[in-house]
């Protein structure tokens, strides 16, 4: 109770009044009393508002200590005058930037869109004068309850307007979003997360339709994401950063990262070598010199048991890492690690939002260049099956780990993990992927109209497309689907999984046609969003459901009338239903049965159901 108490007292003191220098005793007193009696009057059971026991905390200390503010700075921010107990709201967090932006001539702050329940998204662009800069674009709280670069991203800027760090700006320019999912951020609760050792509620992982942000970048259902997707348009960064945190197995790593795919399975080779070769040394060596522990991003193949392997893999443009790859922009997803403590984890992300603004200050010309090649690339095919390799592709030798028990939980009835908080290392697999399918892009891709949603994500994103003012007859690839079935909603939508099989025939295009190109620097972009086969396109998330739905036909006392008289005057007919009879005694005994044969052989083909909208342009 007594921790629930000083936990919520650090949250009341910060809400009572802006940042000041100090609190004085009567203050302190009234905040404390008010903490107290918000405890006790709660009408939550106690066992609901105690977080759940986490594994013991591994000791620490490091250098980037010293970047915490003294507590009589009249620039701290709320989360270092909490002494990382709290984190600000979203109002909080908006009236401290501007603060920051009326005091420094380096600090402008901006709005990007709106959330769907009405707030500002805003974002903080911190630049000096003079010729057009390379832009390194920051974001946290995409997962609102991971929001430790919000508070890393306000320190940073502090001492860059403030405290003597400008010459980051010298060759590069900031921008950063420090909540993108603005409305999930006010829906705080102690029990998110459990697994996070934080002592204050969190925010809430979804936006306020529920939807995952980090899996709309390809759909593009949510305001957030459709204004994030046009920031990207709008500043082409150099460097795309997002910063969440980690679920998952324990080890010594407190800050890690990675890349789609690893360069290996990367969409485009040259941003992807990029990140690998240069960016990832250079931003572990800075975060190692201020005494943090770096490492990859360790994807568990079996968290029960870490060492059987990590996994590397695809990724699809779903993904905020994925759609960079897509677009040819070096992005980089962060994950703290969720069982340190949140004043380490704020201090390592402040370290890595540094030494990527020094780093990519140096390498603006490689970076331009490497992200020029992959434009100009334009691949043919798009792998879009994989499976696991049988055997690791690769190890990391000194696995910095955390040794475990098992034990019979009473809970379960099975054997759980009990985490030690002792280190060990040992050599970690790494398990990489094999593609069991590709596809062939073809020239173009034709949306017939009507398909306006479909047409106006494209425009979203970027992708160049034409509308045909006039007919036109082509020989053009039709795709028919196989045994579709309906998978779990998820998202907001209904995806569809299915066979295709694939056949060329002549198509006449209406006025109004929208042809897309594959010849364009997002044309494997457009592959992913179109190309059936794909995990992450249109078709895969359910735009296309309605090409599903079968034809009604006609009433059944209509078509047994015409069945009886085809079976009359069509001898061929007859002799293949009495066959049918004959040797099917189920269909024989079917009424519905029967009067479908009679549909498939009297009615026309509905030139809809089970075929995909879109024709491709071989």
């Amino acid at each position: 109770m007594l921790a629930l108490i000083l936990a919520a007292g650090g949250s009341a003191v910060r809400r009572c009044r802006p940042p000041v220098p100090y609190l004085n005793l009567k203050e302190l007193f009234l905040a404390f009393r008010t903490a107290v009696f918000a405890a006790l009057m709660t009408s939550a059971p106690l066992h609901a508002q105690q977080t759940p026991p986490l594994p013991p905390e591994l000791p620490w200390s490091g250098a980037s200590e010293k970047l915490i503010a003294p507590i009589d700075d009249r620039w701290i921010t709320p989360a270092e005058q909490a002494r990382f107990a709290s984190s600000p709201s979203y109002a909080e967090t908006r009236a401290w930037l501007e603060r920051l932006d009326a005091a420094s001539p380096l600090i402008e702050v901006k709005t990007f869109g709106r959330t769907g329940e009405g707030r500002d998204l805003i974002y903080v662009r911190a630049s000096k004068s003079g010729a057009s800069k390379p832009v390194v674009l920051i974001q946290a709280g995409i997962h609102a309850g991971e929001i430790d670069g919000k508070d890393a991203g306000l320190m940073l800027l502090r001492d860059i307007a403030l405290r003597g760090k400008d010459p980051l700006l010298d060759h590069v320019d900031l921008v950063f979003v420090p909540v993108l999912n603005a409305d999930g951020h006010e829906r705080t609760n102690r029990l998110y997360r459990p697994h996070d050792r934080i002592p204050f509620a969190k925010g809430y992982r979804a936006n306020a339709r529920n939807l995952d942000l980090n899996r709309d970048y390809a759909k593009l259902d949510a305001p957030e994401t459709r204004a994030i997707v046009a920031l990207l348009r709008k500043l082409d960064p150099a460097l795309y950063i997002d910063f969440h945190v980690s679920d998952g197995f324990d080890h010594q790593y407190d800050v890690t990262f990675t890349y789609a795919g690893w360069g290996k399975y990367a969409r485009h080779r040259a941003t992807a070598d990029w990140l690998e070769q240069r960016f990832g040394p250079a931003a572990s060596e800075d975060l190692r010199r201020a005494g943090h522990v770096p490492g990859v991003y360790p994807s568990a193949i079996d968290a029960q048991d870490p060492a059987r392997g990590i996994r590397f893999s695809p990724e699809g443009p779903r993904y905020s890492t994925g759609y960079g790859d897509f677009i040819g922009v070096p992005t980089v997803l962060v994950e703290s690690h969720h069982l340190k403590p949140y004043r380490r984890r704020v201090l390592g992300s402040y370290v890595l939002m540094e030494s990527a603004l020094r780093f990519t200050g140096v390498e603006g010309a490689r970076i331009a260049a490497a992200k020029a090649t992959d434009r100009a690339a334009r691949p043919t095919m798009l792998m879009t099956q994989w499976q696991p390799t049988p055997q690791p592709i690769g190890f990391i030798d000194d696995f910095k780990g955390v040794a475990f028990e098992t034990y019979l939980s009473p809970a379960s009835g099975r054997l759980e993990q009990r985490w030690l908080g002792r280190p060990i290392s040992y050599r970690m697999p790494i398990i990489g992927q094999t593609s069991i399918e590709q596809v062939h892009l073809p020239k173009a891709w034709w949306v017939p109209p009507g398909y306006t949603d479909v047409v106006e994500r494209l425009a979203l994103h970027g992708i160049r497309h034409d509308r045909l003012d006039t007919p036109r007859t082509l020989d053009l690839d039709h795709v028919r689907f196989i045994a579709p079935t309906l998978k779990t909603p998820s998202e907001g939508r209904v995806p569809v999984q299915a066979q295709f099989v694939h056949e060329s025939r002549k198509a006449v295009l209406p006025a109004g046609s929208v042809r897309v190109p594959s010849d364009q620097p997002l044309g494997l972009l457009a592959a992913a969003l179109l190309e059936p086969e794909s995990q992450d396109s249109f078709l895969a998330w359910g735009f296309f459901n309605g090409a599903l739905q079968l034809e009604p036909g006609t009433d059944d006392f209509v078509l047994a009338a015409w069945g009886e008289r085809a079976l009359a005057n069509d001898p061929a007919l007859k002799v293949a239903f009495e066959r049918k009879v004959a040797s099917d005694q189920a269909f024989a005994s079917d009424p519905a049965a029967r009067l479908a044969w009679f549909r498939d052989r009297l009615l026309p083909a509905d030139p809809y159901a089970l075929r995909y909208p879109i024709l491709r342009e071989q």
